[in-house]
């Protein structure tokens, strides 16, 4: 009934993020999008909302917005969804969504109040870690002149949103201060299962890292 709707939101946020060289580009939505369909199979939920949730959920990033206001994009996703002609709570939820799906710092939450949205931010953070996940961290470093690797600067938990805004860390640290953590900060338990496979994979790969780093393999 809505595929129109769902075809004309995927050449939309495409339109904007395509081509896009941090990790945060129309791809990410792209497999945001097929994961929480994948979640949505067992959890269940409105699958119109996870939808336009998801292939709008990077549609204007804060870590890229002017004054990284986070709440650009939710509004960008209001605006658009409320475009196609669909209710006011469809709009506001999808808007909710987007505004709380992103990790704001290890000292901080950003609970969800609808399955819809735990698929949407489960979907997110998958993307975020496994292989996927590391490609993404160093295409973002590179996009930022993050150094890759400084033993001398260590990891920081931060306790805020601003103090993680602020962060300046080295590209593998970025894994300590976010992306390690993520794995028990899933909402699903299909999120979970998932997760579990890409976490260790991670670990896997900083050892390895590690041990190069140092001359030991």
């Amino acid at each position: 009934m809505h595929n129109d709707i769902i075809e004309k939101t995927k050449e939309f946020v495409k339109s904007k993020l395509e081509g896009e060289g941090s990790g945060h580009d129309w791809w990410h939505c792209y497999r945001v999008f097929k994961l929480s369909l994948t979640l949505a199979e067992k959890e269940g939920g409105d699958i119109l909302v996870i939808q336009l949730a998801a292939l709008l959920h990077d549609i204007v990033d804060w870590k890229f917005a002017k004054n990284q206001d986070e709440t650009i994009g939710s509004q960008v996703a209001y605006d658009w969804v409320k475009k196609q002609g669909l209710t006011e709570e469809i709009a506001a939820h999808v808007k909710d969504i987007v505004l709380s799906t992103s990790f704001k710092g290890a000292g901080t939450t950003s609970p969800m109040k609808t399955i819809e949205g735990k698929i949407v931010q489960d979907a997110d953070r998958l993307d975020a870690i496994g292989a996927i996940g590391i490609g993404r961290t160093f295409a973002f470093g590179g996009a930022k002149d993050r150094e890759m690797y400084n033993p001398n600067i260590k990891p920081e938990i931060h306790n805020s949103f601003q103090e993680y805004k602020k962060s300046k860390g080295t590209v593998v640290n970025h894994f300590y201060e976010k992306l390690l953590l993520l794995k028990d900060r899933m909402n699903t338990e299909t999120g979970k299962k998932f997760a579990k496979d890409r976490h260790n994979f991670m670990v896997l790969f900083l050892n390895e890292f590690l041990k190069e780093w140092d001359g030991l393999a």
